[in-house]
């Protein structure tokens, strides 16, 4: 199954002609004898004369010979790009100050206008973007090991209290000192009921609706919850939150009715990017996943934003199943591939319905 996963996503590949797949496997063409890149502008093979290969050494030992086109053999613009980008990232990583953009560019050997064009069709981020990102994910590290709110700060590479606390509830989706205790003194209400598609599980925050859960088992939608709330004090339902739950089940069943909800979205930068774009599109509409990478400026990001589909906690309210792959198919859902059909299935006929 994970092979043929692997085959059905480098043939999407080569059908795309990505850039960002060029290095990461090559393919040959029997009825010519040449192996290219995934991103070679020749004409497109059929299918079945379509052999894949790991590296081009694979390739030549199997009697194939390099593309005058796309020039196999030789380093490309891509993968040279690419290593800069990679070794950029390493060094803001690593750098105890976030470095200028010009700094970054002049390591590279780019303009700055350059270097931040391509760093961000890679990484689907400005240089800037990802020095924040990285900080984040480093006080958060810093917090959850137990460390001091004023340790984790600065060990995070803020360089002022004040500057930290401007952001933090948009970085924690909390106080950073309820972040270091695991939630410990929120509140979150949840239920857990059925609907057409399985069972559901919705719950919210004090911010708005933080989890919306499809499954089979009952019992694990809730340890899920658990374990995403290690400490947070999570309490049944009350009568006006039926009706949100009542609300949710709406947007399975009804997606025409396109119910409004309070979210409390919590994301890296580029998965609230991708999340984004993914409530723009219209109900009985999808797009792909090389589509999107496009719209948020990354279009070489595509198995990236894939990741962030599979990241998505708000099943429906945040349209993860109107992702799919550029052939049309639908490829995977956090909540099963049968409940992605059956959701993108209603929709199509919410949508007639909707013009008729």
């Amino acid at each position: 199954m994970k092979k043929a996963a692997r085959i059905g996503s480098r043939w999407e590949s080569i059908i795309a002609r990505d850039p960002a797949a060029d290095g990461r496997f090559y393919f040959g063409v029997r009825t010519t004898g040449v192996y290219c890149r995934p991103s070679c502008p020749a004409r497109r093979p059929k299918r079945e004369n379509v052999r894949l290969f790991e590296t081009r050494e694979d390739a030549e030992q199997a009697g194939f010979r390099p593309c005058k086109r796309c020039r196999p053999d030789q380093t490309s613009l891509a993968e040279e790009n690419a290593g800069k980008v990679f070794s950029a990232c390493r060094f803001i990583e690593d750098a105890e100050q976030e470095p200028r953009l010009a700094q970054l560019a002049l390591r590279a050997g780019l303009s700055p206008h350059y270097f931040q064009r391509v760093f961000k069709s890679i990484t689907g981020l400005t240089p800037k973007q990802y020095a924040a990102a990285h900080r984040e994910k480093r006080v958060r590290s810093e917090l959850h090991n137990g460390h001091t709110v004023t340790q984790a700060i600065y060990d995070a590479g803020y360089n002022s209290n004040g500057r930290f606390y401007a952001s933090s509830d948009k970085v924690l989706g909390m106080t950073p000192s309820n972040y270091r205790r695991g939630d410990a003194g929120a509140n979150v209400r949840f239920a857990v009921g059925e609907c057409s598609l399985g069972s559901i599980l919705v719950a919210r925050s004090e911010r708005g609706v933080c989890s919306i859960a499809l499954g089979d088992d009952p019992g694990a939608l809730v340890r899920d919850l658990q374990h995403r709330f290690p400490r947070a004090s999570l309490t049944g339902p009350d009568a006006k939150f039926e009706q949100l739950v009542s609300k949710v089940v709406s947007l399975v069943d009804e997606p025409r009715l396109g119910v409004s909800l309070p979210l409390d979205i919590r994301g890296t930068a580029f998965q609230q990017q991708v999340w984004r774009v993914l409530r723009e599109i219209p109900v009985g509409s999808t797009m792909s996943y090389a589509e999107i990478a496009r719209r948020i400026g990354a279009p070489k990001s595509v198995r990236a934003v894939g990741q962030a589909c599979g990241a998505n906690s708000l099943a429906v309210a945040i349209p993860c199943h109107r992702a799919v792959r550029i052939d049309g198919q639908l490829g995977g859902y956090r909540w099963g591939i049968e409940r992605k059909r059956a959701l993108l299935d209603r929709e199509a006929r919410a949508g007639t319905k909707a013009r008729r």
